[in-house]
């Protein structure tokens, strides 16, 4: 690997000692530079592309050119005429100024070529064909090519460090909500023109008076011909595997006019490649946002789904069918329709070992080394109707109807050092309603209003089962001689004189929560203006549990439990609960534009209501309290600015954590809540850096957060052997946790280099056998990266990552130190031949034990007669080391871990792809 690195840096000299460089200054007739001018270089001799430039903010604009060639230099800004010049290079850098003219008659000026990268206000427009290389199959392949464009390790496409949550083709809602579905299904060659639309928003009438500097959304303008004309491709493939056939067919079809577009995904394969994992689907929010999200308030309506669903590069086998379909329809002017329906299915086999050390030895909780197989089934469905409605530039209607449903469920064995053998399942089929109403009406150039409304209607019903080994004969034996489980076992009221306990237990919740606002905008000038807001969160949940078991004889058992909370009142199995929830605001905002400083403070005045009523006691709690917040933005330019933000913020837990009934979220972790918990109350405060300049095309950003949590709720632990029983209370013991990122990207001649850096700082507080103690993090990682970005010859990433996580939980410290260097190679070879290959090596250390490493290595070699051919034809292959298992090393609050998770053979499929 290191000579790798090597041979990269040899490159790059070699590349930057054949070229020149033409710098200068474009300026208009009376002397005054232009940002933002376009500067081209076309090979006179080739007639391509050479290398373009955008002039700064002082009209500089600089040029990578070869050697002794001759080239046609264009020069165009907009409203002036194009000027075009021929010049030709020597050994020698060239200074050129270029001065040009007005042009009243807006004549229309024919380029040879277009802009790879050009800038028009809040929009960034890239050229696709700019980019590619004939590698590329879909958009991602695209996306990652672009200066200041990142697809991350969860496959969300960032900008500028922000995730992108929406995506549209030639303005219309692509799947609204992710951009996974876009990214790794739209086809390359339909791709023209990748719009980034910076400050987004959705409402032309309000973009001038909110910040919207943290909304990014992209927009794919598609190629002309695409239009009117089924577009996509169809994949078929079949493969070996020691154990079993490999299939996969996956039909990608879109059509687009101007009045209406349909975008058929579907998949079905047994090789683990999936647009959309299970995670991905349960946080599909379909666009959805909160009205009360900058309200200062939040409530957790929480979520009873599996929490454990395996990420699908985690697993031995996948089995996955995907159905997606999207629509938009246009039947005038005024309104648009649209939607989307998904159907997703998958079934897993899973496999993980784990050893796992807890914080603190003195405490007596024992070592234990687990080994986990499981099987996982889950069938999700999402679909959602969208309706806009704009009868004119002062009225807005929008409606939304989001509907999900899911059935899934876990079975797994669970063989323990400690417990033994057990035996669990865990099913639930959940459904949801979201409803959204939005009214946007501007009553004349001073006064707009915006009314939001949210209606969420959601009903949880997990099921949980797990058989544990029992030796009823031992039950009057010395403590250290019986069953891991007995002690707990008799604290729940359980019949420990089985041969195996039955543990059950039902649960059900159901929420129904409404969100609405009503903002007012009075506009004192095209500088200021003053927001006023009135809202409302008025939320209800009821929750209903019951733990049973079931005897040797298959007769039911209601068991009695023995437990007692921190003020020895007897809890119970049972649970039935209802928690009402209301928060009245009022909120204000100043917004003044000033200089280069856009300047936003405010507060907003809460009235807060609670009640929770259990077994006809009711807790009651109402108060006032005023959240302050603040914002400054800083345009140091149109392409750089600083952003600070401060705002504090109220937490309101769920219902779960109220109920004081007994909750069993598996047969090792017991929780009861606490009817009297309170808000826990927050500082936030982070600072972000943005600056993109395209004359040393040079791309920086960072952002740095705090947060400080006062009266947190927090959770109380006891263990009986590596069984532990929580609960909740508020603590006087703030916690706090900091974070910084940055990422600074440079373009030298046709390298691409990048270097990123993360440090994290937390500092948590628990109780763990009624002893307090402090956890504290830091973790720093750094990942320095070289890309190339050749048309004809083969590109290459080259990329390192290097982490170090220290840790000290009470009396334990520990320290990993991640190493992981990654090679990926695409070749596009006599215009018919693509390879791709990547390789990424991983060594974790935890300095206790001898280093772990494992290796992942895959590639692809894919035949069409040329970029038009109709039909490709592709041989894959995946894990092509064979290895059995990845390792990771992870911490929490109270236990250090070290996993084992086994993943997928080595697969070998023959594919052919038919392309529309």
């Amino acid at each position: 690997m290191k000579n790798i690195f090597i041979l990269a840096l040899l490159l790059v000299t070699s590349i930057c000692s054949a070229q020149i460089t033409v710098q200068g200054v474009v300026k208009d007739s009376i002397g005054t530079p232009l940002e933002l001018a376009n500067v081209i270089a076309i090979n006179k001799e080739t007639k391509t592309m050479a290398s373009y430039a955008i002039t700064n903010d002082k009209g500089r604009f600089k040029l990578d050119l070869e050697k002794n060639k001759t080239y046609t230099v264009q020069v165009s800004y907009i409203g002036m005429k194009t000027l075009s010049e021929e010049i030709s290079t020597k050994e020698d850098n060239i200074s050129k100024d270029y001065t040009l003219q007005n042009d009243n008659a807006l004549a229309a000026v024919e380029l040879t070529y277009e802009m790879p990268v050009t800038i028009k206000g809040d929009t960034l427009v890239y050229n696709a064909d700019s980019f590619k290389d004939g590698s590329e199959r879909k958009l991602e392949d695209v996306l990652k090519k672009l200066p200041g464009v990142e697809i991350n390790d969860d496959g969300q496409i960032e900008v500028e460090g922000k995730v992108v949550n929406k995506l549209m083709v030639n303005g219309k809602d692509f799947f609204d909500g992710d951009s996974k579905l876009a990214t790794k299904n739209i086809p390359s060659n339909a791709v023209d023109k990748i719009q980034v639309l910076r400050n987004y928003s959705e409402v032309g009438q309000l973009s001038g008076v909110q910040n919207n500097q943290d909304n990014v959304a992209i927009n794919i303008k598609l190629k002309e011909g695409k239009e009117n004309f089924w577009f996509g491709d169809i994949t078929a493939g079949v493969g070996t595997a020691p154990d079993k056939e490999l299939y996969l067919v996956q039909p990608k079809l879109f059509y687009y006019s101007p009045k209406y577009s349909i975008n058929v995904i579907g998949d079905m394969n047994n090789i683990g490649e999936v647009a959309l994992t299970n995670r991905d689907i349960r946080n599909f929010g379909g666009g959805f946002r909160l009205p009360s999200q900058s309200s200062g308030t939040s409530i957790n309506l929480g979520d009873n789904g599996l929490g454990g669903l395996t990420n699908l590069g985690n697993a031995q086998e996948i089995e996955t069918k995907l159905g997606a379909g999207n629509f938009s329809y246009s039947p005038n002017k005024a309104l648009d329709l649209s939607g989307f329906l998904i159907y997703n299915s998958t079934r897993l086999r899973t496999r993980q070992e784990s050893y796992v050390r807890y914080i603190d030895s003195d405490l007596g909780i024992p070592d234990e080394e687990t080994v986990e197989t499981g099987r996982e089934a889950s069938n999700q469905g999402i679909a959602k109707l969208s309706a806009s409605y704009k009868p004119n530039a002062n009225n807005q209607l929008n409606y939304d109807l989001l509907g999900r449903l899911s059935k899934d469920s876990e079975r797994q064995n669970i063989l323990s050092s400690v417990v033994g053998s057990t035996n669990q399942l865990e099913e639930v089929t959940p459904f949801s309603i979201n409803q959204n109403f939005n009214y946007y009406y501007t009553l004349n150039e001073k006064n707009i209003f915006a009314f939001e409304a949210q209606h969420l209607i959601k009903d949880e019903d997990p099921f949980y089962n797990a058989l544990l080994v029992n030796d009823p004969t031992n039950n009057d034996d010395d403590p250290q001689d019986q069953d891991a489980f007995d002690n707990t076992a008799s604290a729940l009221g359980f019949d420990r004189d089985q041969f195996g306990y039955n543990l059950n237990q039902d649960r059900r919740i159901k929420s129904n929560q409404l969100d609405a606002k009503l903002d007012y905008y009075y506009i004192l000038n095209n500088k200021s203006n003053i927001n006023l807001t009135l809202g409302t969160i008025l939320s209800n949940q009821k929750f209903n549990s019951n733990i049973f078991q079931f005897l040797d004889d298959g007769s039911f058992f209601d068991p009695v439990a023995t437990l007692t909370d921190g003020e020895g009142n007897l809890l119970t199995n049972e649970n039935d609960t209802e928690y009402n929830f209301s928060d009245v605001y009022l909120g204000f905002r100043y917004r003044l534009k000033t200089g280069k400083f856009t300047i936003t403070p405010g507060f907003s005045l809460h009235s807060y209501g609670n009640k929770n009523t259990q077994f006809g006691t009711e807790y009651k709690d109402n108060f006032f309290r005023v959240l302050p917040e603040f914002e400054t933005l800083i345009q140091f330019k149109k392409s750089e600015s600083l952003t600070f933000r401060y705002n504090m913020s109220n937490a309101f837990t769920d219902v779960t954590s109220l109920a004081e009934g007994l909750v069993l979220n598996s047969y090792n972790n017991i929780s009861y809540g606490n009817p009297e918990l309170q808000n826990s109350l927050s500082h936030n405060l982070s600072l972000r850096y943005f600056s993109f300049n395209l004359f040393n095309y040079t791309n920086v950003f960072a952002f740095a957060n705090y947060s400080k949590n006062v009266d947190q709720i927090r959770s109380l632990t006891n263990f009986d052997n590596v069984i532990r029983t929580s609960s909740y209370f508020n603590s006087n013991f703030a916690d706090e946790s900091a974070s910084v990122f940055g990422r600074v990207e440079r373009t030298f001649k046709k390298i691409r280099a990048r270097l990123g850096a993360r440090f994290s700082y937390s500092k948590r507080n628990q109780f763990v056998q009624d002893i307090r103690t402090v956890s504290e993090s830091f973790t720093q990682s750094y990942t320095p990266e070289l890309r190339t970005n050749f048309r004809e010859a083969p590109n290459v990433r080259l990329r390192y990552t290097y982490s170090v996580s220290n840790n000290d939980q009470g009396t334990t410290s520990t320290k990993f130190v991640v190493n992981s260097p990654s090679v990926e190679f695409d070749a596009y070879i006599w215009k018919s031949v693509t390879f791709r290959t990547d390789f990424t090596y991983t060594n974790q250390d935890d300095g206790v034990r001898p280093a772990q490493s494992f290796q992942t290595w895959d590639a692809s070699l894919a035949y069409r007669k040329d970029k038009d051919a109709k039909w490709e034809y592709e041989v894959k292959a995946t894990n092509l080391l064979d290895i059995d298992s990845n390792i990771s090393n992870s911490t929490s609050n109270i236990s250090v871990f070290t996993s084992e998770t086994f993943i997928q053979p080595r697969f070998i499929t023959f594919r052919v792809i038919y392309t529309l």
